[in-house]
């Protein structure tokens, strides 16, 4: 073990010494130890040398499964989405594993599932991107790092909606934005977030519009909990911004949501028999 860890210090030195990790980062970097395990590392040194990121710098924000990264891109500045592997418990996942099509073929080691999750993650961002939603969007996964852009300025991330006190006008704006994005998502990506709330979107200050973050979990229409996620994904929008005097129907957004693919679908199923 003592060898693994001297092992582990010393490629992180390397990274430092090479400038692929920033030097004021490095120590709180080390002391992170079940993020950075060795083949974390070597996947950050590949990352570099490929030329996607120039320098790790210190860390964003901490989740239950992953860390996120600031890092210095060729051209602008990165997120580095970081799932810890020994740490991770993958039992609050499950729901969104099972079901999900694209699981389908993964065996249930958690190394195998980290990995299978990181390129969800990058391929949900993606159709999200490809639709006109607004998402850090991806650049490429190594294993279990997903690098996407930095939501954020002057190297400080975007706020979360939760610690913002948004104007009565503004708070409509990201409502009705947000509704759109649930519809968006269901109708031309095909995606439900699945865990929507003010925890997983953020605010971008200048325009004052919403950005999704955290779709790892998302699932397609075909899951068989996705009527569940999408209802509740609806209700928390809801039930946040009654603070803001926005008083709407769950069931009728749901079906505002809904209608149009369900009565299309229902039509070409139709024609085919």
């Amino acid at each position: 073990m003592k060898k693994v860890i001297e092992d582990k210090i010393k490629t992180m030195d390397t990274l430092v010494d090479s400038g692929r990790i920033k030097q004021k980062d490095s120590e709180k970097i080390k002391v992170t130890e079940n993020v950075f395990d060795e083949a974390t590392l070597k996947a950050i040194y590949t990352l570099s040398s490929k030329g996607i990121i120039e320098a790790l710098g210190g860390s964003i924000s901490t989740g239950k499964e992953a860390n996120v990264f600031l890092a210095d891109g060729k051209d602008h500045s990165l997120a580095v989405k970081i799932y810890r592997i020994n740490s991770s418990t993958f039992n609050s996942m499950e729901d969104y594993i099972m079901g999900d099509p694209r699981f389908r073929d993964v065996r249930h080691t958690k190394k195998d599932i980290v990995f299978a999750w990181t390129k969800k993650e990058y391929r949900n961002l993606l159709r999200a991107s490809e639709v006109g939603i607004k998402v850090p969007k991806p650049v490429i996964t190594e294993r279990n790092i997903l690098v996407m852009e930095f939501a954020g300025k002057d190297e400080k991330p975007y706020p979360l909606l939760k610690d913002v006190r948004l104007e009565e006008t503004t708070a409509k704006k990201v409502f009705d934005m947000l509704i759109d994005y649930i519809k968006r998502l269901y109708m031309d990506a095909e995606l439900i977030h699945a865990d929507l709330s003010e925890y997983n979107v953020l605010i971008e200050t200048e325009l004052m519009e919403p950005i999704l973050i955290d779709m790892g979990q998302s699932v397609t229409l075909e899951h068989p909990k996705a009527d569940q996620f999408l209802h509740r994904d609806i209700q928390n929008i809801v039930r946040y911004f009654k603070k803001y005097g926005i008083i709407s129907n769950g069931n009728d957004i749901y079906t505002f949501v809904t209608k149009e693919k369900k009565e299309h679908d229902h039509d070409s199923h139709q024609s085919t028999t």
